[in-house]
């Protein structure tokens, strides 16, 4: 339970869904927590009270994370709070929409890439410094299924940020190893409770994709969260560029 203790972890997109559930995760082990949110103030408040009345640490700062004014906002937060940095996760990003590729028009496309990987690439590359800091510090980046077959349809442009966001991450890996920074990435499959199919699928589309799960029930987000957690605590340790899967044997790398 105390595996992060004494550590820093700054989560974006960790005030709802999936992201809440790592915030969650992390505080538990120990983890000081900075949770950046885009919209869900209420939520970020929310779920920093909560972390403090269980004993935790825990601020909230908004920023628009495709932009790098809004990446360079974030990051003076976080240098005001802290010298060094232990745990990242980079979790924000949505669907945005389904549209096919032949219907897709530039203001969507540039939209999609700049909230799934515009945000990671300006993030982490303004994280660098703080995390070289630590000397042994985890970088998490939260990829897709889709990533990895592609996505449902009219997701193309998504599965397309999701399977770089793959790349990065073993791309990263290498480059950040002689800096004692891990970089790996989780792929969720069907997340219950997550907000891209609360708003993206429908019930029907939910119950088809169930029945072909080999586990025979959709995930949750604290299955996610728990992945997150394990490849963020562990330190000085000798996974780095790989992928977890999370999709209840949907797809096997």
């Amino acid at each position: 339970m105390n595996s992060l203790k004494g550590k820093k972890a700054l989560v974006t997109g960790g005030a709802s869904g999936i992201g809440r559930a790592i915030s969650l995760e992390l505080a538990n082990m120990g983890a000081a927590l900075i949770i950046h949110y885009h919209r869900s103030k209420e939520s970020a408040e929310s779920l920093a009270a909560q972390i403090h009345s269980s004993g935790g640490k825990a601020e909230v700062v908004q920023a628009d994370l495709t932009e790098e004014a809004g990446v360079q906002a974030l990051t003076d937060f976080v240098i005001e709070r802290w010298d060094n940095l232990d745990v990242l996760v980079n979790n924000a990003g949505d669907l945005v929409g389904r549209h096919k590729l032949e219907e897709v028009q530039m203001d969507f496309y540039r939209k999609v890439v700049a909230v799934n990987l515009d945000s990671n690439v300006l993030v982490t590359r303004a994280m660098i410094p703080l995390l070289k800091k630590s000397g042994s510090a985890s970088i998490v980046n939260l990829a897709s299924l889709a990533g990895r077959k592609g996505g449902h349809g009219g997701s193309a442009i998504y599965s397309m940020t999701k399977g770089a966001i793959l790349t990065l991450t073993r791309a990263l890996s290498t480059e950040l190893a002689p800096y004692g920074i891990r970089v790996n990435a989780v792929a969720p499959g069907f997340i219950l409770g997550s907000a891209f199919h609360a708003l993206h699928t429908s019930e029907e589309s939910k119950q088809a994709t169930i029945r072909d799960i080999p586990l025979k029930r959709a995930g949750t987000c604290e299955d996610v969260a728990r992945a997150v957690a394990f490849l963020a605590s562990e330190y000085d340790g000798f996974i780095t560029g790989a992928t977890l899967d999370i999709n209840g044997g949907v797809y096997m790398a």
